[in-house]
C-alpha cells in the first residue's frame, strides 16, 4: 500500500503529477474533438433532412461509413494516409524524409469525425422532434430559415438533443483512449509508461481507471444540470 501511495505521490519519483497532466490531455482531446464532432454532426443531420437526394445521400454515407468502420482504423488511416500526403508534398519541395501529423491535431479530426457520424443521428432525431407548430409559428412571424432556427427551433433541438449528446460525449471519452496508438501521450499511454517503468501496471492502471471515472462522472454531471435547466418547468413525456 505504501509503495502505490509512493508511486501515485507528488514528490520526487512519484507519478501523480504526470498522471494528471496526461489526463488534462485526455480532457482537451475530447472537448475538441467533441465539438469539432457537433460541426459534423450538424452539417451531416442537415443533409439527411435535405430534400436534395445527393445532399442525403453523401450524409448517410458518411454516418454509414464512420459508424461502422472501426474506430482504431479509422485513427490509423487518418494518421498514416495524412502522414504520407504531408510526405510526398514535402518531397514536391525538396523536402527529404517522413512527415507526420502532429498526434494530438490527428487525435481531434479522427474523434470529431467519429462523434460526428453518431452526433447526426442524435440531432436528425432532435429536430423531428420538435412540434411541428413551431414551424408554422415560425412562419407566420415571417422568420427567415436562419433566424428560425437560432431564434425558436435550435434552442428546443438541443433540449431533445442532450441526453443523446451525453451519451456521445461518454463514448468520446473512451476513444480518447485509442489516439495513443499514434504516440500522444494521453493518459492511457502515460499509464502505460509508468507500469512498464516501475513494474506495477495493477497501480497505474486502477489509477487511471480511477482518473477516467472522475472525468466522466463530473462531466455527466454537467449533461444533467444542462438538461435539468433544459426541461425546467417543462412537462416531458
Amino acid at each position: 500500500m505504501m509503495d502505490a501511495l509512493h508511486i501515485l505521490s507528488f514528490g520526487k519519483g512519484g507519478w501523480g503529477a504526470a498522471l494528471l497532466l496526461a489526463s488534462g490531455v485526455t480532457l482537451s482531446l475530447s472537448v475538441l474533438g467533441f465539438l469539432l464532432g457537433a460541426v459534423f454532426g450538424a452539417v451531416a443531420a442537415g443533409g439527411r433532412l435535405s430534400s436534395k437526394r445527393l445532399s442525403c445521400w453523401l450524409a448517410k454515407g458518411y454516418g454509414t461509413v464512420f459508424r461502422g468502420v472501426p474506430d482504431l482504423l479509422t485513427i490509423y488511416l487518418l494518421y498514416y494516409g495524412g502522414s504520407i500526403a504531408l510526405t510526398q508534398i514535402g518531397k514536391f519541395f525538396g523536402g527529404a524524409g517522413f512527415v507526420g501529423l502532429p498526434a494530438f491535431a490527428t487525435g481531434v479530426l479522427a474523434i470529431g469525425i467519429i462523434s460526428g457520424a453518431y452526433q447526426a443521428e442524435v440531432y436528425r432525431g432532435a429536430y423531428l422532434a420538435v412540434d411541428h407548430g413551431q414551424f408554422d409559428a415560425c412562419k407566420a412571424l415571417g422568420l427567415s430559415r436562419l433566424q428560425s432556427l437560432r431564434l425558436v427551433i435550435g434552442p428546443q433541438l438541443m433540449r431533445h438533443a442532450l441526453p443523446g449528446l451525453g451519451n456521445v460525449w461518454q463514448l468520446v471519452l473512451k476513444d480518447s483512449a485509442l489516439i495513443s496508438v499514434i504516440g500522444l501521450v494521453e493518459l492511457m499511454r502515460q499509464a502505460q509508461i509508468g507500469a512498464g517503468s516501475m513494474r506495477e501496471p495493477f497501480v497505474f492502471y486502477v489509477a487511471a481507471a480511477t482518473l477516467y471515472f472522475v472525468i466522466a462522472a463530473v462531466t455527466a454531471s454537467v449533461f444533467r444540470y444542462g438538461e435539468a435547466r433544459a426541461w425546467r418547468g417543462m412537462a416531458r413525456a
